[in-house]
């Protein structure tokens, strides 16, 4: 990606490589844990290994932006733990890498995702958008950011509002994984045998979580209680 901070130039090329099930296994046995926890080096050494294996493929980079993988979430008390160590990967890549995107956002009062929201407004910007339109992201937990690109920057009042939505595909792939062994539904199969349970969902949603006001984050464990 060629950007300037505001605007896309230009998408470079991509790749894709995914943690195999030992690295999976050992990233999962890491969940929820804090530095310095059993574990964590572990998992830390998976993600470290891999995003160099995957960045050396590439060419022509000048910088790398390296998120880590988060195992641990929870703003107004610990804190924020993204696995993985920039500076080890910047010595392994001979490149500046920067890192550590969120701790600095949560100890200042923020939530800990302060770059998103400016993308999505830079990629409204870039399809020539001239509406407020929203762009929902269903990860482990899911997120939304609603946009106005009509507004003359990202940080402009009334130009963003990005905060997490629930839970999205860590407890799907959780009881997948507890029922099935597989770490995830492939193409939805098991989630379309199945039935809409009304009640549940009218307990699900009736969670304090949905009636708190922005700005708000989750930890992909949260809402684990509520779904047994």
């Amino acid at each position: 990606l060629l950007t300037d901070g505001e605007r896309i130039l230009a998408f470079g090329p991509t790749a894709f490589r995914p943690y195999t099930p030992t690295e999976q296994a050992t990233i999962r046995a890491a969940l929820g844990r804090w530095p310095g926890d059993d574990g964590v080096a572990a998992a830390a050494e998976v993600v470290e290994a891999a995003h160099a294996e995957l960045l050396s493929r590439f060419s022509g980079a000048d910088i790398v932006g390296f998120h880590g993988q988060t195992l641990a979430h929870d703003p107004r008390g610990r804190g924020t733990h993204q696995a993985g160590d920039g500076a080890l990967l910047a010595r392994v890549l001979g490149l500046p890498v920067v890192w550590d995107f969120r701790s600095a956002d949560v100890a200042l009062g923020g939530q800990g995702a302060p770059l998103v929201p400016f993308f999505h407004f830079a990629c409204a910007r870039h399809i020539g958008a001239d509406q407020p339109l929203a762009i929902l992201n269903l990860g482990g937990v899911g997120n939304i950011t609603w946009i106005d690109p009509r507004q003359s920057a990202p940080e402009s009042h009334g130009a963003l509002l990005a905060f997490d939505t629930g839970p999205a595909n860590a407890p799907l792939n959780d009881l997948m994984q507890a029922r099935t062994g597989q770490p995830i539904d492939p193409q939805g199969e098991t989630a379309q045998a199945g039935r809409v349970d009304e009640d549940r969902i009218a307990s699900f949603l009736a969670h304090p979580w949905f009636h708190k006001m922005p700005p708000k984050s989750l930890d992909r464990n949260d809402f684990h209680a509520a779904l047994d």
